[in-house]
């Protein structure tokens, strides 16, 4: 809710109550911005979970396919074709790919829809309607816009993007294999996140399989016998087509048994072998050897990536990308704290325009920047970062002087005061 725009309201519901009040704050999962939140608002907070603190159920299987990012769309098209009585979920990092991902499916002639922050209550309510009652397979939403959500029989989820959180993963995850029955989680990755998928591996303590991305062959096969399944399960009403048989009967009698069977498998086939006739392979192939005596698994993609070497990480050690776009950055980053934020004014477009005033080359390439109300973090290349440092704490932003720093060594301090409030209690 505050990610979509109530942080104001909040703080108006704030200022009018009492200074002495007991404060309680309920969140799905704890990640960096509500550990910020609570700081603020709250005193002395204590972390309370209910139940077991987000792990994953055996009831889900977890997959991984690996393509080059160019592919990502055409992987999904796949995965969904493999599937033909999917009933998915689908999320995406950002408003805008989430908008994107959902009108290219239905252009494709897919039953899809989106759910974003753009809709409002009356649109997000008649999207939710239909792929409640089934009249959408395919639901493409942003984590945001599908907190909340209460959708029972969930076949599939698949993660179009890797969400930022390991934590957001699970609770995605756990939105199928719901009431004892089987779900699975699909994730389509580049290369360069091998390393996410292996501190995923950790943190749910069940292991996500490696699997290709299916052949055009594969698919055809699998639509064909779900046809096939179609008209020999359909249930004919004898009576209402009694009438036209005769017809029908006389249309058709120059055809063998064999050549009505084509015919009849054609109507609806023919698109998929038209279109998975010159399929190509999209999986990017890996080698894996053993590394050493521990028995790491080293791993090189064939195509010549430099796989989880080239991973950046976050404060957390968390894998991490510079933006929301799909494609690869080559750049190392280096994740910076600085002590300016919404409440001086500031914005992304605004932090990217401070600092490059302040910077005497050419402009400053930046990766993820994330804006808190007391100070904000962001992403520059490692090969700028002393001589960046140094310049902004000579600056001043609306007069107020700047603090820039290594984002680790600010963050740190924030979770110690939770541990240290734990111990007490």
């Amino acid at each position: 809710m505050l990610s979509m725009g109530f942080e104001d309201d909040l703080k108006d519901i704030l200022s009018t109550t009492p200074a002495t009040k007991q404060t309680l704050l309920y969140s799905a999962t704890m990640p960096k911005e509500i550990l910020v939140i609570a700081r603020q608002y709250m005193k002395t907070p204590v972390d309370i979970s209910a139940g077991q603190r987000n792990v994953s159920t055996n009831d889900v299987s977890h997959s991984y396919f690996m393509v080059q990012a160019k592919d990502r769309y055409l992987a999904l098209k796949r995965l969904v074709d493999l599937h033909p009585d999917i009933y998915s979920i689908i999320f995406c990092r950002t408003r805008r790919e989430t908008k994107e991902v959902a009108e290219k499916l239905m252009h494709d002639g897919y039953s899809a829809d989106a759910l974003h922050g753009d809709l409002s209550q009356e649109q997000r309510d008649y999207v939710m309607n239909l792929f409640r009652a089934k009249q959408i397979q395919l639901l493409i939403a942003t984590d945001v816009a599908a907190r909340g959500l209460d959708v029972n029989d969930l076949t599939h989820v698949i993660n179009y993007n890797l969400p930022d959180e390991d934590e957001i993963y699970i609770h995605r995850s756990g939105r199928t294999g719901r009431a004892g029955k089987k779900g699975d989680s699909l994730t389509i990755i580049h290369s360069r996140e091998i390393g996410r998928i292996r501190q995923l591996e950790k943190r749910t303590g069940q292991r996500i399989e490696l699997k290709k991305i299916p052949s055009g062959k594969e698919i055809c096969e699998k639509q064909l016998f779900k046809l096939v399944d179609v008209v020999e399960n359909i249930e004919v009403n004898e009576k209402q087509i009694e009438q036209f048989l005769p017809v029908i009967f006389k249309k058709l009698e120059w055809l063998s048994r064999e050549q009505l069977i084509k015919h009849f498998v054609s109507v609806e086939f023919n698109r998929f072998l038209d279109y998975y006739k010159d399929a190509k392979d999209i999986n990017v192939h890996r080698v894996e050897s053993e590394r050493g005596s521990r028995g790491e698994r080293s791993e090189r993609s064939e195509r010549g990536d430099r796989g989880d070497r080239s991973e950046r990480r976050d404060h957390n050690g968390r894998g991490r990308r510079n933006d929301s776009s799909d494609e690869p950055r080559s750049a190392s980053y280096d994740r910076l704290f600085i002590n300016i934020g919404s409440k001086d004014g500031i914005n992304p477009k605004a932090l990217i325009t401070f600092v490059n005033q302040n910077w005497p080359g050419k402009k400053v390439e930046f990766g993820k920047i994330d804006i808190m109300k007391p100070f904000s973090f962001f992403e520059v290349e490692k090969s700028v970062t002393k001589q960046l440092m140094e310049l902004l704490k000579k600056a001043r932003y609306n007069g107020n002087k700047i603090t820039v720093d290594y984002s680790q060594e600010r963050e740190q301090p924030l979770e110690r005061d939770f541990k240290k409030v734990k111990r007490r209690r």
